[in-house]
């Protein structure tokens, strides 16, 4: 893993700041209905993503997530431009429109969605890293979903398989404390997810999903087991999200005590604290960085905005007929 140095902290802070105020700005249009159907945002976890992409290698390693999937893309390299289009449905977007809020996707920067299904791209991960294995690439594939996600019987025959094939993949639970509304306590009698790895001898542990620099020590050791085949890690980072499950989440299981008591460890405050201690930037220069991010994310709005909605002939350019598809007869 490369040094963590005066770039890095200066990069993680831009980086997470823009992502916070990324998805405020969704949240802000979503209100307009500009954005429809579903919005899962990230707030406060962005530490769990800065320290996964330092420690990853960007040009063959591959990420897989579930519907809170909006700014994982944007890290991996795809201009959030597109991402925010996406979100207003604009042919544009990163699926032409089609794909939405949960379903953002990009096959040339390596991010295999968005999946609404709770769960469901936990065996996905698993066969991207199988592919890799097979094909004899030494990437290695993040396979990242809830805590609530947890609870599916799919992780558990992901598991058996990716221990039994030793397959390139990191299985990382993000873990944010109350799955849909319902708390980890109240799921399973006990608390410690990672644990969930010791049935199959998968090296796992905890790992302090507020800090990124944690989050990149963690992430580095398991991404090197992977590359030299010695098979899978399971990570559970404990975070904390200060937005509900989606925007129509009243959050009555919660107080806003709790959530102001998170936001005293909050990733990007600790980080911006170790700049300035550092002396790595001035408040002048805080005050820069801050422009540009709101000049940036201002920007995707409007791209987005201005963009056009998919013309109607775009339903039938989504689906494909294959005339020589096996098993099926074709009426002469």
């Amino acid at each position: 893993m490369q040094k963590i140095t005066k770039e890095v902290y200066l990069k993680w802070y831009e980086d997470m700041l823009f992502w916070r105020k990324f998805e405020d700005k969704l949240a802000a249009v979503y209100i307009q209905q500009k954005v429809r159907g579903f919005l899962h945002l990230y707030n406060g976890q962005e530490a769990v993503l800065a320290g996964a992409l330092h420690a990853m290698d960007l040009s063959k390693d591959k990420m897989i997530t579930a519907y809170r999937n909006h700014v994982q893309p944007i890290g991996m390299g795809v201009d959030p431009k597109r991402v925010m289009a996406e979100l207003f449905g604009k042919v544009t977007g990163t699926s032409k429109g089609m794909g939405g809020s949960m379903h953002i996707f990009s096959k040339e920067f390596r991010f295999y969605g968005g999946h609404g299904i709770v769960g469901g791209q936990i065996p996905l991960g698993a066969g991207i890293a199988f592919g890799d294995k097979y094909h004899g690439s030494d990437a290695v594939t993040l396979c990242c979903f809830g805590d609530g996600a947890a609870r599916q019987g799919s992780l558990h025959e992901a598991f058996n398989l990716a221990m039994l094939w030793k397959l390139p993949v990191v299985f990382v639970c993000e873990n944010n404390g109350y799955a849909m509304g319902t708390s980890v306590e109240r799921t399973a009698n006990h608390t410690d997810i990672w644990k969930l790895g010791l049935g199959y001898d998968m090296p796992c542990g905890p790992v302090d999903g507020m800090n990124p620099i944690k989050v990149a020590e963690a992430f580095d050791e398991a991404i090197q087991r992977g590359r030299r085949g010695d098979g899978p890690t399971f990570l559970e980072l404990k975070t904390y999200r200060y937005r509900g499950h989606s925007m129509s989440d009243a959050q009555h299981y919660r107080t806003k005590d709790e959530v102001a008591e998170y936001k005293k460890i909050d990733p990007i405050t600790q980080v911006k604290d170790v700049i300035l201690e550092k002396e790595y930037a001035t408040e002048d220069d805080i005050k820069i960085i801050d422009k540009r991010v709101k000049d940036l994310v201002a920007e995707c709005e409007k791209f987005a905005d201005e963009s056009p909605y998919p013309e109607k002939q775009q339903l039938y350019d989504m689906v494909y007929e294959q005339e020589d598809y096996p098993f099926i007869q074709h009426k002469i």
